[in-house]
C-alpha cells in the first residue's frame, strides 16, 4: 500500500526490533491515516526537495515494539505521526534546518548529531495536525543520559 508518490505503508512500518521478538507492529485504519498525513506533509515534501531517496529508520511503532526500543510511553510513533529520517549524502543539520524554516510540524528533533559528522544522528519529525507546535529540540547524550537542548544545536 502506498501512502504517497514515495512513501510506502511497509517502510513506514518496518522494524527489525519488532520482527527479532515476533512482536506484531501492523497499525490500525486510523494509524494508516495519521502516516498518510505524515507523508503527505512533511516525508513528501522532504522528497520532493532534496530529490533523493529518504531513509526511515523508524517509523511507526506498537505499543510493544516501542517499549522493546525504549520508546517514550506517549511517542507519536505510536500514533503514526512520527519518523526518524535520514537522507544520504544530505547532513543530518542541514535537513533539520531545512524542515524546520520550509514546513509546519509538532516536533523537530536533531538526534545525536556530532558537528563535523554530516551523517551522524538523524532527525526525528512529528506531524499532529491538532498541534502544530513547530518545538525544536537537539538530543545529545550527557554521562550517559539522554539530555534535550532547545533549539537546533549543530
Amino acid at each position: 500500500m502506498n501512502l504517497s508518490a514515495n512513501f510506502s505503508l511497509k517502510e513506514l512500518t518496518k522494524s527489525d526490533t519488532a520482527t527479532r521478538l515476533g512482536i506484531d507492529n501492523t497499525p490500525d485504519e486510523e494509524t494508516i491515516d495519521n502516516l498518510k498525513t505524515l507523508c503527505d506533509k512533511v516525508l513528501q515534501p522532504v522528497r520532493e526537495h532534496f530529490g533523493k531517496s529518504v531513509t526511515v529508520n523508524s517509523g511507526y511503532r506498537s505499543p510493544e515494539s516501542n517499549a522493546a526500543v525504549g520508546g517514550s510511553k506517549t511517542s507519536d510513533h505510536c500514533k503514526g505521526m512520527a519518523a526518524d529520517i535520514e537522507i544520504p549524502g544530505v547532513p543530518n543539520a542541514e535537513l533539520a534546518a531545512w524542515i524546520m524554516q520550509n514546513l509546519k510540524y509538532t516536533q523537530l528533533i536533531l538526534e545525536f548529531y556530532t558537528p563535523g559528522i554530516p551523517d551522524s544522528g538523524w532527525v526525528h519529525v512529528s506531524y499532529d495536525p491538532n498541534n502544530l507546535k513547530k518545538q525544536e529540540l537537539t538530543a545529545t547524550k550527557v554521562a550517559g543520559k539522554t539530555t534535550y537542548l532547545n533549539g537546533l544545536v549543530a
